[in-house]
């Protein structure tokens, strides 16, 4: 049964304050952010930058993309009565307080025995997540219905999300047995990572997209859908040997790695040849800044999957490891451009989140040309010194105040937010003809 505006209203209502506290975990995490940039330039007697960092990595993956995530699955696939469960409130809290504790004690002990409490309970509570996420699911019988293939993507997404907390896990055993800092120590944060952006993020965010296509009764092949589902999903598994390649393994390695990053490339051409068919009626969905942000994550989308089969080379492989200004750009573009830029698109396109404010735009355009230029800066630099031109000339002066604009962004769109009274755009379960103008259905 469609909800009623009253009813889609009134769960919105009833999560407004958890999304809030995401959206204010995103600008802690940019203010976190530019101190790591500022410490550079002028380092801070007191502040250690290494376990800054962890606080600043931990507090981006957990504090704002997981939260975003969890409310956005629970809103797409259940009805006000499942989603709104006290169950979900407890576990979306709990999540947050171990991000809060993992926020205030990295920064003092780097991984010690507090920080790692935290990051352990964040993890026992993702295990709960899942299997009641999954339990509810098998209830509602999502599995078979109207969003089936995009709840395969979920599914995928959630396995990923269990599989990456392996890494983690393997973190103890590991610097007790005293190898902390080698290659194993290393690979294991690799593992991590990995099935982190490129399983449970990137496939989470590929089940909504795919979510609002069988909502809004966008027709596309089923068929490319299922095959654009099987080729992400068996490569997403050997691609990870991408990210051992830096010590050197035998031939064989470099050999699957490469045939998973190929398959991902394809995979892409694929959704691309499915979108592009729809690409009309999916324009309509979005307007404005959502468009643009679409557009956006779309570009980070093909850049991430581009770069990454570049790592298959050994030339490449060497030099993404050798020169970290890669690395951090790529981690960026995918999870701010990418992921982070899709979120904001759906949530706006749900009637989450507004640009209606002038203050809203002034902050997402501040924080989109910040992302945009800071990534140029360090694509750039290590183009520089690929190049053997040197650094570019005050490079880290600059990319502080360049990163300045991502808290300042940041933080005038959460104040927006705050302001800003939530209502459904588009009711859930509606088609989305009766909302467009003539003009838009001709088209």
């Amino acid at each position: 049964m469609p909800e009623t505006g009253e009813i889609a209203t009134e769960s919105i209502n009833r999560w407004r304050l958890p999304l809030l506290s995401a959206l204010l975990g995103l600008v802690v995490i940019a203010l976190l952010g530019l101190l790591l940039r500022g410490m550079l330039v002028a380092p801070v007697t007191g502040l250690n930058y290494k376990y800054l960092l962890h606080a600043h990595s931990h507090a981006a993956l957990l504090g704002w993309l997981y939260p975003v995530l969890f409310i956005a699955l629970l809103h797409a696939y259940f009805p006000p009565e499942v989603r709104n469960k006290k169950v979900y409130f407890r576990q979306f809290w709990l999540s947050q307080g171990a991000v809060l504790g993992m926020l205030l004690s990295f920064p003092v002990q780097g991984y010690g025995a507090v920080s790692i409490t935290f990051s352990t309970a964040h993890i026992l509570l993702s295990y709960w997540f899942i299997l009641r996420f999954w339990k509810d699911a098998r209830a509602q019988r999502i599995n078979g219905g109207v969003h089936g293939l995009s709840f395969r993507f979920i599914k995928a997404a959630l396995f990923f999300l269990a599989l990456s907390s392996l890494g983690p896990w393997a973190m103890g055993p590991i610097m007790a047995t005293g190898h902390s800092g080698t290659a194993l120590y290393y690979n294991a944060i690799y593992f991590y990572l990995h099935f982190l952006y490129n399983g449970w993020f990137t496939f989470a965010v590929l089940g909504l997209l795919f979510w609002l296509l069988e909502k809004y009764n966008i027709g596309f092949s089923q068929k490319y859908g299922l095959l654009f589902f099987r080729l992400m999903f068996w490569a997403c598994l050997p691609a990870y040997l991408l990210s051992v390649l830096w010590v050197k393994p035998g031939a064989i390695v470099y050999f699957v790695g490469g045939l998973a990053a190929l398959a991902q490339v394809l995979a892409l051409g694929l959704l691309l040849g499915l979108l592009w068919s729809v690409r009309a009626r999916i324009y309509t969905l979005f307007s404005g800044w959502g468009r643009a942000l679409v557009i956006l994550a779309g570009t980070a989308f093909i850049l991430k999957t581009l770069m990454q089969f570049s790592t298959a080379f050994p030339y490449m492989a060497d030099l993404a490891y050798n020169l970290r200004y890669f690395i951090i750009g790529y981690l960026h573009l995918v999870l701010i451009g990418f992921v982070s830029f899709f979120m904001f698109a759906w949530l706006a396109q749900q009637g989450w989140i507004s640009f209606s404010r002038s203050i809203s735009r002034w902050g997402m355009g501040l924080f989109i040309l910040a992302f945009i230029v800071t990534e140029a800066l360090l694509f750039g630099q290590g183009v520089y010194l690929w190049g053997g031109l040197g650094a570019i000339p005050k490079y880290n002066e600059l990319l502080f105040g360049v990163s300045v604009f991502l808290p300042l962004g940041a933080l005038l769109f959460f104040i927006s937010q705050v302001m800003y009274k939530p209502h459904p755009v588009l009711q859930v379960g509606e088609r989305m003809e009766p909302y467009l103008t003539a003009r838009q259905r001709q088209a």
